[in-house]
């Protein structure tokens, strides 16, 4: 009887939260200082007391964002504008006690910052990435939301958002505050491309282009038809596009020099700013590959480390060597195989993931699944003390990308891809939304391989585990040879910045296993002279480099603070590899070469 009487219970619960409404009203009277007004209005509340919070975390960002510094002028109000009483709890939690059924709350919010973390709000448009501009509402997460933006007068802008519209051009709705925070939304004088691309049902996937920039309508197309190759590409790894809600997929994007570099995946849009004068280049597209790859694997897909996203700390995932790593290295292949890189330039991207690999020092050490927990500090993180990163952590992207390079290719010699398989993963996680975990990924690799010991090695040694991959026979299939791209050449140590001046004072962390390293020398030591040289610039270190071989010893004598001190640097060959044609390298590229290159770069695209 307590069972049933729970069960009759929740939607008495449900209906209560779902009932109630949020309503916020934007508007803009102090625009030209980067402020805008926020009103946040809860009905039909059955609370006496409400906590209103700033977010610390926002979508497809991992690491804690102090976004509640940005608001200030708090207020709160009844029904009858009356002013009710607002204590701040937290530096970003206010609370609303004696409510009778309605409370508005208030906030100036000043936002300079446009990217795809923060906000902006200037007189030439608006950039919102949501938890970095709303309060919401503890208890109500569940609730339907509407938001109506009042435009500055004659500014003829026009609203780009994921979110859903309604008759009133200014209004938009969000099933809830997850699917709210995902949708940031931008506004100004944006020029707007739509295609069509067919979906696998022969139905078409609504695209749209809302571009800030200074262009031309006819270079915006250009553009926007270069993404939509990118679109067509994307479709043929998983068989066919996700069903956007509300019917479309949005680009968003400001290229312009107002804004901050960044680009941030959401569940159908991407926000992505790019600081340079737009002019429709190759170049530009990376991002928008890699975001838009993130509509699958991220937004659907879904770690259960990040389902439901928590918007009140840092969101830690074992994943994202996958989710974020395995969509870096499609992003490129993408562009590959629709054509706006030549193999050449591919191979270029190959040997930086090889290196990533093979040649940092957190590769060596930590797992994938170690670099993907240290995203809550590495991941646009704040602080200010200096961290080793260098010599414990190795970038979740590319790390990731090695892997899926390598795993693509020991799958295609077994006649199969990692395209297939990432058909698999989304059949079983992706399009039924079911999220997973590490040993999830195994066990699709089981089960689409046949194979359980190729997929229990594989992540023993590379996803659990760190050991070294030995690709040059993998890339051998293809005709791409991996040669050292300084065969020969003495080395100290790589990833080391300089500041000139009187010394050369090292600037960065010197890596574990560099000669730098082992001799002794670190971050702010400033090197006075080498080999009984004095050396004040880059250029002159480099000099007396080439001059040495590896095996060779110098001598170094700099500054640690106020002491002098002087080290013997034992020099080894460069460790850089790089990634070359067959024919570039004047080997024969046989026909089987070719064909396998073909299947795994080739445009796939029908």
């Amino acid at each position: 009887m307590k069972k049933l009487a729970a069960l009759l219970a929740t939607p008495l619960i449900c209906s209560y939260a779902f009932a109630q409404k949020i309503q916020y009203d934007v508007s803009f009277p102090n625009i030209v200082h980067h402020e805008a007004r926020i009103a946040l209005s809860v009905s039909d509340a059955p609370q006496k007391e409400l906590l209103f919070r700033m977010s610390r975390s926002s979508p497809g960002r991992y690491a804690t964002h102090e976004y509640g510094k940005n608001v200030y002028d708090v207020k709160a109000f009844d029904k009858s504008g009356k002013p009710v009483a607002i204590a701040r709890v937290d530096g970003d939690v206010y609370k609303v006690s004696g409510i009778d059924g309605y409370v508005r709350v208030e906030y100036i919010l000043y936002a300079n910052h446009a990217d795809g973390t923060y906000a902006g709000i200037d007189q030439n448009s608006v950039h919102l990435n949501m938890p970095a501009a709303f309060m919401w509402v503890k208890g109500l997460e569940k609730s339907p939301m509407e938001i109506r933006f009042d435009l500055p007068q004659n500014s003829q802008w026009t609203i780009a958002t994921q979110l859903k519209t309604t008759a009133d051009a200014h209004t938009f709705t969000a099933p809830d505050l997850q699917y709210f925070m995902d949708s940031p939304t931008k506004i100004g004088k944006l020029t707007v491309k739509d295609w069509n691309v067919p979906n696998a049902d022969s139905k078409p996937a609504r695209f749209r282009l809302a571009l800030e920039a200074k262009s031309s309508d006819s270079l915006a197309t250009v553009f926007a038809n270069k993404i939509k190759r990118i679109t067509e590409e994307a479709r043929m790894v998983f068989g066919e596009f996700p069903a956007f809600d509300n019917g479309h997929y949005t680009f968003l994007a400001s290229i312009n020099p107002y804004v901050k570099g960044d680009g941030m995946e959401h569940r159908n849009s991407t926000m992505i700013s790019v600081p340079v004068v737009f002019n429709a280049s190759d170049n530009l597209l990376g991002v928008f590959s890699h975001e838009f790859f993130h509509a699958w694997n991220v937004e659907r897909i879904r770690p259960k480390t990040l389902e439901p996203f928590n918007f009140e700390k840092s969101n830690m995932s074992f994943e994202l060597w996958f989710a974020e790593g395995f969509t870096q290295y499609y992003g490129e292949l993408l562009l590959e195989r629709a054509g706006f890189h030549s193999v050449d330039e591919y191979c270029n991207i190959l040997g930086m993931l090889v290196n990533a690999k093979e040649n940092t020092v957190g590769a060596r050490r930590i797992s994938p699944v170690e670099a993907s927990c240290n995203a809550v500090f590495v991941d646009a993180g704040v602080a200010v003390d200096k961290a080793n990163y260098p010599n414990m952590h190795t970038s979740y992207y590319t790390y990731g990308a090695a892997l899926a390079l390598a795993l693509d290719l020991q799958l295609r010699e077994k006649g199969l891809n990692l395209d297939d398989f990432m058909k698999a993963v989304w059949a079983k996680h992706g399009k039924p939304e079911a999220a997973y975990n590490v040993a999830d990924l195994q066990a699709v690799l089981e089960s689409y391989t046949r194979d359980k010991a190729f997929a229990q090695r594989f992540f023993s040694k590379y996803i659990s585990g760190h050991e070294s991959i030995d690709y040059a026979p993998l890339l051998a299939k293809a005709g791409l040879l991996l040669r050292k791209q300084f065969e020969g050449q003495a080395w100290i140590g790589d990833f080391v910045r300089y500041k000139e001046g009187t010394g050369l004072t090292i600037t960065t962390n010197t890596t574990i296993g560099s000669p730098l390293y082992t001799a002794g020398l670190d971050i702010d030591d400033e090197i006075l002279k080498v080999d009984g040289k004095v050396i004040s610039t880059n250029d002159e270190l480099l000099a007396i480099l080439k001059a040495h071989k590896p095996g060779d010893q110098i001598t170094v004598e700099y500054r640690h603070r106020d002491d002098y001190k002087t080290a013997v640097v034992e020099m080894v060959q460069h460790p850089r590899w790089q990634v070359a044609t067959f024919e570039q390298a004047g080997k024969t590229v046989t026909p089987e070469m070719q064909t396998f290159r073909n299947a795994w770069l080739g445009s796939k695209w029908k």
